[in-house]
């Protein structure tokens, strides 16, 4: 794998108007900081894929790594593909995973991948287009251990994705095991948050969210992870996400879950 860019990359981006940019991380040793119209928006350490910085990618890495057993691949679709961090934790901590990545904007994806290179053996499908799109046109019987949702960055969420008919074709493209992960970053009322978990709902057989404590108090904005599962929530994995981090961490299903149900 070869390093990272030397200085500050830009490129525009055609569908939102916005400048791109990759710079080094002075922080982090390999690190690269990618932002889009001038806002913070992916964090990838080139030397430690399977170290991730910023904390709502790392709460999804867990429930990945609870998806299967620990170093089995997984079969993985990323909806919303930014600088691939997750895609590349995924083949650090289980190699020979196939992965499907799609992304709205082409100019996006040509830009991480020249200047962020992959590490080596990745095995990745890019796909150009809308993510609801995208579940249509992928291979029938196609289906993923997880299907990672991660293009919410507010209120103003597209429709046509922030509704349960498409969590239901997500859910029709998961193994019989499989997890949907979508991450919602909403403001301090958490109105965002409440509707995804009642469309998730209404899906899968079950919901759970998870994010740093203080969140559930809906008084900060920030980021919350939905996990939908085909089955019970496994009360362990309650546990299990709540010891990993990062700290202080909460985790609400079942009842606990139902005030943040719109």
């Amino acid at each position: 794998m070869s390093g990272g860019v030397a200085g500050t990359a830009s490129r525009f981006l055609r569908t939102t108007g916005q400048h791109a940019t990759i710079e080094p991380d002075t922080f982090t040793d390999g690190g690269y900081v990618l932002s889009i119209g001038g806002a913070e928006q992916s964090h990838v350490n080139l030397s430690r894929p399977d170290e991730i910085f910023y904390e709502y990618l790392r709460r999804i890495g867990h429930l990945v790594d609870l998806a299967a057993p620990s170093g089995e691949p997984v079969k993985a679709l990323h909806l919303g593909a930014g600088a691939l961090t997750l895609a590349r934790y995924i083949q650090a901590t289980r190699p020979g995973s196939p992965q499907y990545a799609v992304e709205l904007e082409r100019e996006l994806l040509d830009f991480v991948l020249r200047h962020l290179p992959l590490p080596e053996g990745t095995d990745l499908t890019t796909m150009i287009g809308d993510a609801r799109e995208a579940l249509g046109t992928l291979a029938p019987g196609l289906a993923f251990d997880v299907v990672i949702l991660d293009i919410f960055s507010g209120p103003e969420a597209p429709a046509h994705i922030a509704s349960s008919g498409f969590y239901r074709e997500a859910r029709g493209r998961l193994s019989p095991d499989g997890v949907l992960i979508v991450n919602v970053g909403d403001e301090p009322a958490l109105t965002l948050v409440r509707s995804q978990v009642a469309a998730m709902r209404e899906a899968m057989a079950d919901v759970a969210a998870f994010g740093e404590a203080g969140m559930f108090e809906a008084r900060y904005p920030g980021n919350v992870i939905l996990a939908g599962t085909q089955g019970p929530w496994p009360g362990s994995w309650t546990t299990e996400l709540a010891a990993r981090g990062p700290h202080p961490a909460r985790v609400l299903s079942g009842v606990d879950l139902d005030p943040f149900s719109a």
